[in-house]
């Protein structure tokens, strides 16, 4: 669904633009609250995987293919202000880097695919996560019905932005009842690949779904001693009695200790069970980065080079009549090739991989950046409340 250059005109264009930046600005600071430590390494990996998943066009009906949008599957993952700013993330590094997407549609697009599709299906998530059972069956379902719903309304979001600024004169109604029809089927696609991913996620590491972080819990194990009926420290005291304590047989500091690092909540037990936490997030973000190379340098050689909904509805329609050429059509990696690389395959697989990899980058470093400010500001927040009190 990526608006090119010359389907609505400037003015509309630079209104567009303006309520993008305002929101890539208030996502800015709502980023801080919802990046940690674990979810600024994870927002960089899903603005990549985005990417990558982005490169596979799917077949939705004759002539027509669909790819997801990520509006969805980023606001569960990473919290819809950190979602806005990693579809911004993947919209711009496709409008600069490969002549996707117009340089002055930018604004259309950040707008109808990074704002709309995030906020409602974040919404939409939600409510239902409340609505269903908890586990991981109603979160499925949740981010299912979320990311189906949000892609109609990108594509209404579409239809609105082209009644106020068409540059061609298709009767609205005709765009709408296109758009929607073919990106209802699209929308399924978008829910499958947002439903597995979410559910894949929360399998390994159920707090990393921000959507859910107060609806998975991961299992805590406690152990309490037990008496046996019968036994003779049952027999040596009345119910409700507690147990009398015998001195150790060994030095009291080195008994303290030991218990210390042997009970499932002292200090030992709390660094292994991070030292836990941080390998499988480290496996998690690996899995990732693999997942994505191999979709955006392997699997998107097989996919649907059919028009996408958008450039479909725009050829029968005749919105695409006054289209404009790609300030970057000549870019290296302008259509998702390398230039110069005779080799098709090749080609597509090494501009894939490039493309990856300078969305990680970007990503990531937007991401820590933000969290190392939050990191900095907090203090300074407790220093002046205390002042205060």
């Amino acid at each position: 669904m990526h608006v090119p250059d010359g389907f609505i005109d400037a003015p509309v264009s630079a209104a567009t633009a303006a309520v993008a930046a305002a929101a890539v600005a208030v996502s800015l600071r709502g980023a801080r609250r919802e990046l940690d430590d674990k979810a600024a390494p994870l927002a960089g990996l899903v603005a990549a995987f985005v990417f990558a998943v982005q490169m596979l066009n799917f077949p939705v009906a004759a002539g027509t293919s669909g790819h997801l949008l990520g509006g969805a599957l980023a606001a569960i993952l990473v919290g819809p202000y950190t979602g806005v700013l990693c579809i911004s993330v993947v919209l711009l590094m496709q409008g600069v880097l490969f002549a996707d997407g117009g340089l002055t549609a930018l604004g259309v697009n950040i707008t109808d695919m990074g704002i709309v599709t995030t906020v409602v299906a974040y919404a939409v998530f939600r409510v239902l996560v409340r609505l269903l059972p908890r586990g991981r069956t109603g979160l499925s379902a949740a981010s299912f019905a979320a990311a189906l719903i949000s892609v109609p309304a990108a594509a209404a979001a579409f239809t609105l932005i082209y009644a106020l600024g068409g540059t061609t004169d298709v009767p609205v109604g005709q765009v709408f009842t296109a758009m929607a029809g073919v990106h209802v089927l699209i929308g399924l696609g978008e829910a499958a690949i947002t439903a597995l991913t979410v559910s894949a996620v929360a399998a390994v590491r159920p707090d990393l779904v921000h959507g859910a972080r107060d609806l998975l819990r991961p299992l805590e194990l406690r152990t309490t001693a037990v008496t046996l009926p019968g036994s003779p420290a049952a027999s040596s005291r009345r119910d409700g009695d507690q147990p009398q304590r015998r001195g150790s047989a060994v030095p009291s500091d080195l008994a303290a200790d030991e218990h210390r690092r042997s009970r499932p909540d002292g200090p030992g037990a709390v660094a292994a069970a991070e030292e836990t936490r941080h390998r499988s997030a480290k496996r998690l973000w690996l899995a990732g980065v693999a997942a994505a190379l191999l979709c955006a340098g392997g699997l998107s050689y097989y996919a649907s080079t059919s028009p996408d909904g958008l450039e479909k509805v725009a050829h029968d329609k005749g919105i695409d009549s006054k289209e404009a050429a790609h300030a970057a059509k000549d870019s290296p990696l302008a259509d998702y090739q390398v230039k110069d690389v005779s080799d098709e395959r090749l080609s597509g697989g090494l501009a894939g991989v490039i493309g990856v990899g300078a969305t990680l980058a970007a990503g990531t470093g937007i991401f820590v950046t933000l969290r190392w400010k939050r990191a900095r500001t907090a203090p300074a927040a407790a220093e002046s409340e205390t002042a205060a009190l």
